[in-house]
Order: C-alpha cells, then structure tokens, then sequence
C-alpha cells in the first residue's frame, strides 16, 4: 500500500495579517502559485499521490482551488480550528495505514519528502535563526528525544518542520490538540522517532517572510516567453511570462521573474531578480519593481520604485510611490517585533502619488490621500483606514 499524505490547511495565518484577512495562508501566491500548490507538487514528484487535505478557516476558497487542479485531491473538514495534532484526527477514518502529514502552508522540497517517506515514525527537522517561532528539538544520534513548541527562549536552533511520517499505531494514540505535543508524548513513552536532515524548507511566520519564500521557489520556474514582447527588450536569466502579457520597448527584465497572464509591463520598465508579479497587473513607464510580489490586478503608476514588498490584490500605487527595504520594529499585537520590508499591502488599498514607505505595514482597503510627501516608515496602519 502507498504511503497517505495529509497535508493539514485548515490554519488562518493571524501573524501573516492583513494578507490572510482574507484569504487562508495556504493559498498566499509565491512564484505565482499558492503555498499549498507548491507542496502538492512536491508530493507528487516524490512519487505520492494519495493526497488528503484538511481544510478549515475559509474552507471554501481552499476547495475551489484544489478543484481545479487536474489531481483528485481528497478533502476533509476541521470544524474548529483546535491544533494540529485535531486537524489530523479529523481525517483519521480516511488513513488506512501510515501517514505523511505536512503543513499546506509551508515549502518542502521533493528531496526532504523522499527521505521522509523512507523512516517510519521520523521528523524532518532544520536549523533556524529564529527558533523561538517552532518547535525546537533535542537530537541524540538519528533520534529526536524532544520537543518544545513554541518556548520564549529556545536554547538550540534546531526545529521541527512540520513534517512527520507516522505508524497507524502512533496515530491511534493521539490526544493532545497540537502535533508536536503528541509526538513528544509517544518520545516519553519509548517511542523512537527519527531525525531527518530537511534538504530545503521554508516557512513564512510573518509577511515579509514570503519574500524569502519566493526567493527559495523562483530559481525553479519554467523559462516561458509568452504574450507580445517589444523587439528592444532586453532580458536575462530565468525569466516566465504568461499568455495575453504586453512588454513595452525599452524593458528590461532580470530572472529569475515571473509574470503572470494579461499583464502589460512598460514602456521603460525595470523588473529585477527576486520578482514574482501575478495576473492583469499594471506597472507604467519609468517603474522599478525589485525582489517583490505584486499580486492579481495591481497597478503600479510611473516613475514608483518598490522593493522588498508584497502588495495585494487590486492595489493601486499612485506615480513617485516608493518603497523601500529597511529594517526596524513594527507593532504587532500586544508587542514590537523586528521586520524587515519596503511596504506589505493588503488588498484593495489605494496610495495617492509621491509616497514613501518604508518597514511599514498597510492593512486591507486602506485609503491614503491628503498632503503631498507623505512618508511612513515602521509604521502599521489598520484595514480601512483613511489618511487625510
């Protein structure tokens, strides 16, 4: 019997906000395909195609999509979002053997999925810079000997991924509501779950982490060169272009990009390396867009430069918008925390000419019109809010 993948997107994403206010986590678009398409395309090049998602925070969003994929993907209800180690439970009835359970909100390459699939009750594991966002794991040898969700120091930099093939056995005796307890549970009771070295992973706990994401999945696009492209376009590298795209003359473009259908690009464009722009986008003559995801329907006026940014779905940039990267601390929550970004945009906000950005995060529907250079820098603004 074929091992069973179980890949568990049933997850809002709260620190990705505004970008899931709307939308699951899963279904973010990195490289021009969401989070969970990228891990469903891993499962199969490893060679697994019993594929169960489990869907819950705006579930059906989750389902059309997985619909339209030429794969029959089975497809269970979290009621409640209640942990992950429940997540899995709902689907347990559907196992009928080992199982293959993976985050549908993180990228795991091929390679990792292939040798995980190989150790019965193992862990695929990492290290990190930030540790204190995971599970941190103790190792000894080939084995894990614990796990620590979450802990406000962590005294290691290695974490869990997420990923973990499990015995029937150990599924059975499952109780707690998150994943990684129940698997420390099974360490104590003389369980052994091995230790897997993660060949490529990458997680996006805040928004201007999908920028890293992106960079991780660009290299591996295919080289497309569809639409009308001006004779005096100048293009180099890895570079995919959709169907129905216009590049105007005196573009140039530097891969790895890739740019989605119906888009018109220039005249006078720079696009460069790290770029991932996504369907029906504008960007007009004289812009610079660098290491940035625009996202369906964007339009970003003349002479803008944005850089290290994500700007949502139906956004509207007006002309000598710039955002750039820096680093700084921005209000999350009850707390500051360090990021590090030119500006992350919901969706339909709309920013009047000559503004500048910097660290700053804008929420959903936000209007930003009034006196002339505004500038915002490590700044949160809430959805729908209205600068005068």
């Amino acid at each position: 019997m074929s091992l069973q993948a179980v890949i568990l997107a049933a997850g809002e994403g709260t620190r990705l906000r505004p970008l899931t206010q709307n939308r699951p986590k899963a279904l973010i678009p990195v490289a021009n395909k969401p989070i969970i398409e990228h891990t469903i395309l891993s499962l199969l090049e490893a060679g697994i195609r019993d594929i169960i998602v489990v869907v819950g925070y705006r579930k059906e969003q989750v389902m059309r999509h997985l619909a339209r994929l030429s794969l029959p993907v089975m497809i269970v209800r979290q009621p409640e979002q209640l942990g992950t180690a429940h997540a899995l439970l709902c689907a347990r009835d559907r196992i009928a053997g080992d199982a293959l359970v993976l985050p549908g909100d993180n990228y795991i390459d091929p390679d990792s999925i292939r040798d995980i699939a190989r150790v019965r009750n193992s862990l695929l594991y990492t290290t990190h810079r930030q540790p204190s966002n995971f599970g941190v794991v103790t190792i000894e040898g080939d084995a894990i000997t614990s796990i620590t969700e979450k802990p406000v120091l962590a005294s290691r930099m290695t974490v869990s991924c997420g990923v973990y093939h499990l015995g029937s056995d150990v599924l059975d005796r499952i109780t707690r509501p998150s994943l990684s307890e129940a698997i420390d549970d099974e360490i104590r009771r003389g369980t052994k779950i091995n230790a897997i070295k993660a060949h490529s992973w990458q997680d996006a706990i805040y928004p201007w982490d999908l920028l890293t994401m992106n960079d991780r999945l660009l290299p591996f696009i295919s080289p497309d060169r569809s639409g009308i492209i001006s004779s005096s376009v100048v293009m180099q590298g890895k570079i995919s272009i959709g169907t129905g795209t216009r590049i105007g003359p005196g573009t140039v473009i530097t891969g790895p990009v890739i740019i989605g259908e119906d888009c018109t690009i220039g005249p006078h464009v720079v696009v460069e390396p790290g770029t991932s722009i996504g369907s029906r986008v504008r960007i007009e003559p004289f812009s610079v867009v660098r290491r940035s995801i625009l996202m369906d329907d964007a339009v970003i006026a003349s002479h803008c430069s944005i850089s290290g940014s994500v700007i949502g779905e139906g956004c509207t940039l007006g002309e000598y918008t710039s955002a750039h990267y820096a680093g700084g601390f921005i209000a999350f929550d009850d707390s500051a925390i360090r990021a590090s970004c030119g500006v992350i945009m919901g969706n339909g906000v709309f920013c009047k000419p000559s503004v500048l950005f910097e660290n700053t995060i804008v929420g959903n529907e936000v209007i930003i019109e009034g006196r002339t250079d505004l500038r915002f820098s490590c700044t949160r603004i809430p959805d729908k809010t209205r600068v005068m």
